[in-house]
């Protein structure tokens, strides 16, 4: 198999395409994925990656943060390039406009055509789909339902992100950037692959169940039929106006048999608690706290790499919370290590997509 990763921090872009470009220069590649910093203008990171690449699909979106093996950046551009030896067929499209299904149910008409079978009908177990969704259009639930619905091929993924400016966030393909959009990739591995999701927390005995929400505006009014906010301080035991500050080590989530989706709040407003994700009424809910990152994710990439008797590829779609918090704990260098071994990219994200839409987590493939 013959993959290759480059990355650079190169400011202008012609410089970057370029150290990026030659870091690729021993592939003929076929596909490019790409995850580029904000500061690189939309347009022209897309336009120069695809033109650097002639004859090769390219696919990537903007960033929170960058991911390159053995190392965690800023500021950059990192990239995967696959030949035919790695990824034996693919196929590309663009969700145009995220709200609208009938724009997602063109893309998906678009996959199956480019591939030759419909997407309904494909094989779960020999294709693999990658996501990336603007990550401020609030619609990433509704595409992964919908999607789910339309085929039993994963899709794993990530929401872009502004380094966390929350203005504008970009998906990239084949030269053109698009917003309030998602760009899809349709992939049948020429190995074996699989999916790995982490997330560095445990249940507490403490249950939230939203009793009164708006699910379109991700605001929980009522957990318990007690104002959120005040029942979510009265669950940790701390007064209502110290919360918040508690939301990165406590968030809450969906527990089934041993794995935990994560919901996390993102700020209080009167009583209600806003979230970076849907919370649905009647959803039974898990009070959370943290454990170790580092810890958790080298058992999760080291057992994933022992069942498939070694890895040639790995990218990382790595929540932005989880990469401040390890920022904070001066866990960041130690978290890129973990990856020195395979080649891999990932990037920063503004939420993960893998079975819906999920947050404090990473999901890997």
């Amino acid at each position: 198999m013959s993959v290759t990763i480059a990355s650079t921090t190169a400011s202008s872009i012609e410089q970057a395409v370029d150290d990026i470009s030659k870091q690729c220069s021993g592939i003929s590649p076929t596909m490019v994925l790409f995850f580029a910093s904000s500061r690189y203008d939309p347009a022209s990171i897309s336009r120069a990656m695809y033109d650097a690449f002639g004859g090769a699909q390219v696919i990537g979106c903007s960033t929170a943060g960058e991911i390159v093996s053995g190392r965690v950046l800023k500021d950059s551009i990192v990239a995967m390039a696959f030949d035919d030896r790695t990824v034996r067929d693919a196929a590309f499209s663009v969700v145009t406009d995220v709200t609208s299904p009938d724009s997602l149910a063109d893309a998906a008409r678009r996959l199956g055509e480019d591939i030759g079978t419909p997407l309904g009908e494909l094989d779960f177990r020999k294709y693999v789909g990658i996501i990336l969704i603007d990550g401020l259009s609030g619609s990433e639930e509704r595409v992964m339902d919908r999607l789910g619905d339309l085929t039993n091929v994963t899709f794993i993924g990530g929401s872009a992100g502004d380094d966390l400016k929350f203005e504008s966030t970009y998906v990239y393909l084949n030269g053109a950037a698009y917003t309030n959009a998602a760009v899809l990739a349709l992939l049948e591995p020429a190995g074996k692959f699989d999916i790995i999701k982490t997330q560095s927390f445990k249940a507490l005995k403490a249950t939230l169940v939203p009793t009164k929400v708006n699910e379109e505006r991700r605001e929980v009014i009522e957990f318990n039929n007690r104002p959120a906010a005040l029942a979510y301080a009265g669950a940790l035991g701390v007064p209502p106006e110290d919360a918040s500050k508690r939301f990165m080590r406590n968030p809450v989530g969906l527990v089934t048999g041993d794995d935990i989706f994560v919901r996390s709040p993102r700020q209080i407003e009167g009583d209600s608690i806003f979230f970076y994700c849907m919370v649905k009424e009647g959803m039974e809910l898990a009070l959370l706290e943290s454990t170790d990152i580092v810890a958790d994710t080298r058992r999760a990439v080291e057992e994933k790499v022992r069942q498939l008797a070694g890895a040639s590829a790995l990218i990382n779609f790595h929540c932005i919370l989880r990469a401040l918090e390890l920022e904070g704990n001066g866990q960041d260098k130690e978290y890129g290590a973990l990856f020195a071994g395979i080649p891999t990219i990932g990037f920063s994200t503004y939420g993960e997509e893998y079975i819906g839409h999920i947050n404090q987590t990473s999901t890997m493939l």
